[in-house]
């Protein structure tokens, strides 16, 4: 989780000022956390104490407004009668990643990726892009390897992973639907060596570089997390810890005391 959270802090300054090149400074003090990091705490919450999603991304979102929330979701938050609005965002992926964490089998993780979805992403491809970026981390968690994780996701869920990042940087653009970001995302993981190379990587693109790196990011700390050498940087984790406030800290803690393993 800590992954996807550093991954939209860093991303968050390039947003809306695309670049593509993986040699920028990561650890601006420009950056600050956006709904991406908001919407994945949420999923932590209802991950350790119970309840509801809808009521868990209203209540998260409404106390951190303007953080850069799409235009349906927004009023979504608004409006409490308003139900699920078949919507194919990237949003449903980029607040999956504790989910990844907190389960002993895939069925279960699918099917859990499936519930914090559908509540407001609730399109075939809205669930997908959910349901793959938590089905990775899981398998990363297990000790897979890329090859076997490529092909689980190619063929499960039709994803396109072919392309090299460079061939992806060449015509990408700013999408923020599943169909096209989540396997973009996806394609920068394959192609990196290592947690930070995944997230300039993913940032490179020029796209959606906050949610985008967000789930890239979330994919790589699971898989290189036993190695120092690759892992998430020290200086990065700090810098994340220092740019979030203090109940997303503490929840961000608890949720690594108690769930991830």
């Amino acid at each position: 989780m800590l992954g996807a959270i550093i991954g939209d802090i860093i991303g968050s300054v390039v947003e809306f000022n695309p670049i593509r090149t993986t040699e920028f400074e990561a650890l601006n003090p420009k950056c600050e956390f956006t709904d991406d990091s908001v919407l994945t705490l949420a999923t932590a919450e209802v991950l350790l104490l119970g309840g509801d999603y809808a009521e868990a991304y209203r209540r998260w979102g409404r106390a951190y407004p303007g953080r850069g929330y799409g235009g349906r979701f927004a009023q979504w938050l608004r409006d409490d009668a308003m139900g699920p609005y078949n919507s194919l965002g990237n949003g449903s992926a980029m607040r999956v990643a504790p989910i990844g964490w907190a389960f002993d089998s895939l069925e279960e993780t699918l099917d859990e990726a499936r519930r914090s979805a559908e509540c407001t992403h609730n399109h075939p491809e809205g669930i997908k892009g959910a349901q793959a970026t938590a089905a990775l981390i899981f398998l990363a968690r297990q000790g897979k390897e890329k090859p076997e994780m490529k092909e689980y996701v190619e063929k499960t869920f039709g994803y396109d992973l072919s392309r090299t990042p460079d061939e992806v940087r060449k015509t990408s653009r700013f999408d923020e639907t599943c169909p096209v970001s989540v396997p973009e995302a996806f394609i920068a993981f394959f192609g990196a060596d290592s947690y930070e190379e995944t997230v300039r990587l993913t940032i490179s693109f020029g796209a959606d570089a906050d949610t985008q790196a967000c789930i890239a990011g979330g994919i790589a700390e699971a898989y290189w997390r036993a190695d120092p050498e690759r892992a998430i940087p020290k200086a990065w984790e700090e810098f994340a810890r220092k740019t979030l406030d203090a109940p997303c800290l503490r929840l961000l803690d608890d949720f690594y005391k108690q769930r991830v393993r």
